[in-house]
């Protein structure tokens, strides 16, 4: 049963958010220097190696892993192959703002994939909350100015970011159903480790298509390494460590409302590294995001 929100569970889940909104940044700064499906795929290579000291056990084969493959194979596809690999596509062929607005259709996407697939019923507060979360969005991406919402104009990347949406909510459904070896539950390294096994395999399987596909290429240098430095271990590691535990003790609908708060972060992170100061709209966001997020999370 799901626990009731707390502070320390919000602040948890405020933490993959906030990295994911770096990930954004970050993932359309190096459009130029590495294809988006092999940046999917390199940054999971590194976090498989950062993890390897602390869940190398898992890799034997008498571990609880390979009777649970099947399992672990779903999840790799839709966290580790999917999402970001989606995500940074859209960001070669669709505007920052048209990507941040789709992807604003989240908790109201994890609210239905619960009723239809996981027999979850959607209450009128979590309709509710979702309405203010989704305005606290918008009022981001028009940056108060309802006119620049009447000039988006969706293109093929958009659908990536809806495909890649519906995969996170499938993706956090099941981290809600635990059906896998206790042993691996309860241990994180061992936990993350093994749906990076199976979706490496996916991701690998996504970036040679991509090189057999497309003229892809890669320019090297430090830019590129400290790109992928930040994306294996924040967005990677440490925001699917939070998001687990979040999804954990107040379940996917709740948690998913924490997601809309990435724009809005996105937009405190230009401020203190674009010299964009903050405006009255960031804060009228903010608590409509957060109110959604109350709203939701009531008993």
């Amino acid at each position: 049963m799901n626990q009731r929100l707390t502070l320390n569970t919000a602040w948890l889940l405020m933490v993959p958010p906030l990295l994911w909104a770096g990930n954004a940044v970050v993932g359309h700064l190096v459009t130029g220097l590495v294809p988006p499906m092999t940046l999917n795929f390199m940054r999971w290579a590194l976090a498989f190696v950062i993890l390897l000291p602390l869940a190398h056990r898992l890799l034997r084969r008498d571990s609880g892993l390979w009777p649970a493959w099947r399992r672990f194979g779903l999840l790799g596809l839709l966290g580790v192959g999917c999402y970001n690999a989606l995500q940074y596509l859209a960001l070669k062929t669709s505007t920052p703002l048209n990507v941040t607005l789709v992807a604003s259709s989240g908790p109201v996407m994890m609210l239905a994939t619960g009723w239809a697939c996981f027999g979850q019923r959607v209450a009128r507060r979590q309709m509710l909350g979702a309405v203010f979360s989704i305005a606290g969005v918008l009022v981001v991406l028009a940056r108060g100015d309802w006119t620049l919402l009447a000039q988006v104009r969706l293109v093929a990347g958009d659908v990536y970011v809806l495909v890649a949406t519906l995969a996170w909510a499938f993706y956090s459904w099941l981290l809600a159903q635990p059906k896998e070896p206790r042993a691996i539950r309860n241990d994180w390294a061992a936990f993350l480790m093994a749906q990076i096994v199976f979706g490496l395999g996916w991701s690998g399987l996504f970036a040679a298509g991509e090189w057999a596909l497309t003229d892809a290429h890669i320019r090297w240098g430090w830019p590129l390494a400290a790109a992928m430095l930040y994306v294996a271990v924040g967005p990677a590691i440490v925001a699917y460590r939070c998001w687990g535990m979040g999804v954990q003790r107040v379940g996917p609908a709740v948690a998913g409302f924490f997601s809309n708060l990435t724009p809005l972060f996105a937009a405190l992170l230009s401020a203190a590294f674009l010299g964009e100061l903050p405006q009255a709209y960031h804060a009228v966001a903010f608590l409509l995001i957060v109110g959604g997020i109350v709203v939701s999370s009531r008993r």
